[in-house]
């Protein structure tokens, strides 16, 4: 009598076991329905994203947001609006995007661990970790660290890398912005601010660039700023790559428009001045690394 009733209560249960999962509506799906692309961003990130005198947003990481908006735009044939949420640290933007909150968070350095719970674009940028102190500090050399007091921001991974470099230096994780670290700075709190060397050049332009100075001239560590996504939404993230080494191929293509939007950050007149040389063998280098995109179908 009881194996009956064990089968009996196991088929009252099939229908429930056999069932197929709900299916989450994904990226694609969603900006389809609403005609809104939700982006987590930080708002004082200069050059990749922050609010101008105008009270803009505007950066290097905006126009390529832009660049994705109008392809799911073309892709999927009507109006398609950036929606702009504050998320100011790495931690922030993956759990909003594990919890359907945004849609896509760009400025973003890649790592393993990150990568298990998101899902990364290529890279579209390509900075390194380097130390902003006070000029003349003479902090260039893994030497000069030891026993100095170096401020991190947090869930930044600048720290592990210092440690490698130099494994007496004292890392500190006190602070949630650059603008407060460089604040520590100035009243001698911390020796040096490690971290995107691009960043830190953007973010002193609001300060007194003269009084500082970015430092060692090689980074300790090289890395890419990508875009994260969530998980299981590979057409989202195809249209993502599409967009961005299309910019790419445009640039090093000499596309007009597209090279005057990037010098406007990096050219030699740009906020953060860099190599001409330098931005288009990464880029180069990353269509490569995928196709390159017909004349015909990047517009």
């Amino acid at each position: 009598m009881l194996k009956k009733l064990q089968f009996a209560g196991l088929g009252l249960l099939l229908p429930f076991l056999l069932a197929s999962p709900v299916k989450a509506e994904t990226v694609v799906e969603k900006v389809a329905r609403t005609g809104f692309l939700t982006v987590g961003t930080r708002f004082d990130l200069i050059p990749y994203a922050y609010v101008n005198d105008k009270g803009e947003l505007v950066g290097y990481s905006i126009d390529v947001l832009e660049r994705i908006r109008a392809r799911l735009q073309k892709v999927l044939g009507r109006p398609v609006t950036l929606q702009m949420v504050e998320a100011n640290d790495p931690g922030q933007k993956i759990n909003l995007l594990r919890g359907g909150e945004i849609d896509i968070a760009c400025d973003t350095a890649f790592t393993w661990e990150r990568a298990r719970v998101v899902d990364f674009s290529t890279s579209y940028s390509l900075s390194g970790v380097r130390l902003l102190a006070k000029k003349g500090a003479n902090l260039s050399t893994p030497e000069s660290l030891v026993g100095k007091r170096i401020a991190v921001l947090r869930n930044s991974t600048a720290g592990d890398v210092l440690k490698l470099v130099q494994p007496k230096v004292t890392i500190t994780s006190d602070f949630a912005t650059v603008e407060e670290a460089i604040a520590a700075l100035k009243t001698g709190k911390i020796d040096a601010l490690a971290g995107d060397s691009v960043i830190l050049a953007g973010t002193i332009l609001r300060d007194n660039p003269t009084a500082f100075e970015i430092v060692p001239e090689e980074p300790y560590a090289r890395f890419g700023f990508g875009c994260m996504v969530p998980e299981n939404n590979s057409t989202f993230l195809d249209e993502v790559n599409y967009s961005i080494v299309g910019m790419m191929q445009d640039y090093v293509t000499g596309d007009v428009a597209t090279v005057e939007k990037i010098d406007r950050w990096f050219g030699p007149s740009g906020l953060v001045p860099l190599p001409a040389e330098l931005i288009k063998g990464f880029f180069a280098f990353t269509i490569i690394d995928h196709a390159q995109i017909p004349p015909e179908n990047n517009k």
